[in-house]
């Protein structure tokens, strides 16, 4: 089957696709920072964690606009990278490396997505779409007449 159809609407699911991303992320942030809703893995964060949860919380909430697309996503692909290793493959005392054993499935998707989105951009609907539309038409003393 060819589904060339659908290459029309590549542009506005970037978009979506860098939203939920974002939303996804913001979640966690708000569990671990604000404590909402209540998670028994998040009662007590250490300050490795509490930091985690503010990167995903502010990062998540520019990724949800699209502000800073790109180096927002790379800080937080390096962020689910680590958290990954840390939080996951190697947080007991052997290594677990399979992700379906340690817990670690959605840091790395969200690792890869993410890295995906810093290399892709946020998207015609975005913050930084509207920027850039400003920013390529002069306006003011540099306007042509």
């Amino acid at each position: 089957m060819n589904f060339t159809f659908l290459a029309r609407y590549q542009p506005v699911l970037l978009s979506l696709f860098r939203f939920v991303t974002g939303l996804l992320l913001f979640q966690y942030g708000v569990a671990k920072i604000f404590k909402f809703p209540v998670l028994p893995y998040f009662a007590e964060l250490k300050p490795l964690i509490f930091a985690a949860g503010s990167i995903e919380l502010v990062l998540g909430a520019a990724l949800m606009i699209g502000l800073f697309t790109r180096i927002s996503a790379f800080v937080l692909s390096g962020e689910m990278a680590f958290a990954y290793f840390m939080g996951h493959m190697f947080s007991k005392d052997t290594p677990v490396f399979l992700p379906l054993l340690n817990g670690g499935t959605a840091a790395i998707l969200f690792c890869f997505s993410c890295l995906y989105l810093s290399a892709a951009g946020g998207g015609p609907i975005s913050v930084d779409a509207l920027v850039r539309k400003e920013g390529d038409e002069p306006s003011g003393a540099l306007a042509r007449r």
